[in-house]
């Protein structure tokens, strides 16, 4: 049975965020989301921060950790897309996308690592995407940003890994979610092709890994990349 610790997670509010949020809190975890806006699943605390601004991060820490505890899991999950062919691409829609997806995850784990290596023990779990590995035409942006989650988690790994400490990056496929649903019918027929397993994921299946992956049974396991994506990535 895996200690019931403090959970935090960004972008909690709303798709793969609240589903990790939900099964967190089934788990029995004490469950914080971060948010810009809304509110995150019965059970948890929801504070409201952004990504993109430290001393924000920060001042979310302090809330979660008065109110529940130090935080002994954290999973950057907040993101953006600005999806663009490369030649349309402005220097704005390049840089926000790293800031928020990249940046912004690399602030949440600078800030939870203190409480982590004082207790010598954490979780950091980095939700990336397919096509961090796999490329997307029009995506270049976004990407860049999840494919750079991986060095991210393996450099910490290789800083923090002797503390009890352990970074491992989920790459999810295509998930049935609010952006999944704006798809044409056309689009969605066509990305069902590609994908082995013939369906998109429920975003229930990538929280229940990354639940997993915060969990005792998980404890030798760092630097690792999980693809969630039916073998739509194999190989990559």
């Amino acid at each position: 049975m895996t200690e019931a610790r403090t959970v935090l997670i960004t972008g909690g509010n709303r798709g793969i965020g609240r589903a990790i949020a939900e099964e967190f809190v089934a788990a029995g975890h004490r469950v914080a989301v971060t948010a810009r806006s809304g509110e995150g699943p019965a059970g948890s605390l929801t504070v409201i921060a952004d990504v993109t601004d430290s001393a924000s991060i920060d001042a979310a820490f302090g809330q979660v950790e008065a109110a529940l505890g130090p935080i002994g899991i954290v999973v950057a999950n907040a993101g953006i897309t600005r999806d663009m062919l490369l030649m349309r691409m402005s220097d704005t829609d390049f840089t926000e996308v790293i800031d928020t997806n990249l940046s912004g995850a690399f602030r949440i784990v600078k800030r939870a690592s203190k409480g982590m290596l004082k207790a010598r023990f954490g979780r950091i779990i980095l939700v990336s995407s397919v096509v961090g590995l796999l490329g997307s035409a029009g995506q270049i942006n976004y990407s860049a940003s999840k494919s750079g989650l991986i060095g991210l988690a393996r450099s910490v790994t290789r800083e923090l890994g002797g503390r009890g400490i352990t970074a491992n990056v989920v790459a999810p496929g295509f998930v049935e979610t609010d952006m999944t649903a704006e798809l044409s019918e056309l689009q969605q027929a066509s990305y069902l092709k590609q994908i082995p397993a013939g369906r998109y994921a429920s975003a229930a299946e990538v929280a229940k890994v990354i639940v997993w992956l915060a969990g005792d049974d998980a404890g030798y396991i760092s630097g690792a990349v999980i693809p969630v994506d039916g073998g739509l990535g194999m190989g990559h």
